[in-house]
């Protein structure tokens, strides 16, 4: 069960895919080259990949790794609430809207072995002002298989100035600088 905070209130409105949003099926790619979840750049990343879904929602894979190891042999909690986060972040995407983790809520519920790969189904559930209700499960092995973790989550939507003003200058110049618009836009997306 869910805290109150992660409850969409009364009037909040159903999402709605932005008209410019990948089509279902197509990979998001990263958000940034440099982020644990999903860029190529992060040798011990989770190098997440997204397909969109249908709707508001999208699936994501990612293998688990020696390095993501807590335990001896499996995942640490850290790291799948991580992978978590960052497929409940990657929703925003699809709303073509910039927004950062406000609350995010996980429940541990079979332990993941190295070597497993990790099914992750996501939506948005409602919208509320700036608010973006979500929630996440993962699986082992496939989309049938066995539930692992699941969260839910609460996005609050953010001007890139959040990023601008609070993020170190050389990685923040870096990205600013990229000739490629949409991965300019998209470096400055779901991290809090």
């Amino acid at each position: 069960m869910s805290s109150a905070s992660l409850q969409p209130p009364a009037d909040a409105q159903p999402p709605v895919r932005h008209p410019d949003a990948p089509a279902p099926g197509e990979p998001l790619g990263a958000h940034y080259e440099h982020c644990f979840g999903c860029g190529p750049g992060q040798p011990h990343g989770l190098h997440l990949e997204a397909p969109a879904g249908d709707g508001v929602s999208l699936t994501a894979e990612f293998t688990v790794q020696p390095a993501h190891q807590g335990a001896p042999g499996l995942a640490h909690g850290g790291v799948l609430a991580t992978a978590l986060d960052e497929t409940l972040g990657s929703l925003n995407w699809l709303l073509r809207t910039i927004a950062v983790t406000g609350r995010l809520e996980t429940d541990f519920v079979a332990p993941v072995p190295v070597g497993t790969v990790l099914h992750l189904q996501a939506e948005v559930t409602a919208v509320a002002g700036r608010k973006i209700y979500s929630r996440a499960t993962g699986r082992i092995g496939g989309p049938e298989g066995p539930v692992a973790v699941r969260a839910e989550a609460l996005f609050v939507e953010v001007k890139v100035g959040h990023f601008t003003e609070h993020g170190r200058e050389q990685e923040i110049q870096a990205a600013m600088s990229d000739p490629d618009q949409i991965r300019r836009s998209r470096a400055f997306e779901v991290n809090p």
